[in-house]
């Protein structure tokens, strides 16, 4: 009876897979999470384990990992990395403001790719990368650089705030759009150590 049980679930999962259900496998190879990161453009599933070593240890990024949330979007600590990696990752194309060059705008309600207005969808452009010039920053970010650049990218936003779906109810009373010219003190408290020099 126990091998009929087992044999009837197996065919079941076998049916609903191939009938194109919601059954997602994630590679052997990646770190098992909450969430499924997709490639921005193909739907193939990202291998967070891959690209540039480290930054997959930290509070941020296993809560991540596991929920979607980035726990440093107001962090100055944070920010105040977010902003370096970004001046040397992407500001080359998204303007030192991302207010868009080469690549697109990222500080306005206007995404190219909806994903990208959560958080999750951001993180995976960004390692994963997307169409044209976008290739994918895996093997110069880690995924805790990657989560202090999108905090970065979220501080610059000038969007209205009720579009700000990467911010809690008490984030949004309290947010300030970034003012050009505004600073972080490299011994900020927060989440983040400076980075190296």
């Amino acid at each position: 009876m126990r091998n009929a049980k087992s044999l009837l679930a197996l065919g079941l999962g076998v049916a609903t897979a191939a009938a194109g259900g919601a059954v997602l496998a994630q590679p052997q190879a990646g770190p098992q999470t909450g969430i499924v990161f997709r490639n921005t453009v193909t739907g193939e599933t990202l291998d967070t384990a891959e690209g540039k070593p480290g930054g997959r240890d930290t509070e941020a990024v296993k809560t991540f990992f596991q929920t979607g949330k980035n726990i440093y979007i107001d962090d100055k600590a944070c920010l105040r990395n977010g902003e370096s990696l970004y001046a040397t990752s992407c500001s080359g194309c998204h303007g030192h403001l991302a207010e868009g060059k080469l690549g697109p705008g990222l500080n306005d309600n206007y995404w190219t790719y909806p994903a990208n207005t959560e958080d999750t969808g951001l993180f995976s452009t960004i390692w994963g990368g997307a169409n044209g010039m976008m290739g994918p920053h895996n093997e110069n970010l880690t995924p805790d650089e990657v989560l202090q650049v999108v905090a970065w990218i979220r501080h610059l936003y000038t969007g209205p705030v009720k579009d700000a779906v990467w911010l809690n109810d008490d984030q949004k009373k309290t947010y300030k759009p970034y003012k050009e010219g505004e600073t972080f003190a490299k011994d900020a408290p927060g989440q983040c150590k400076p980075l190296p020099e």
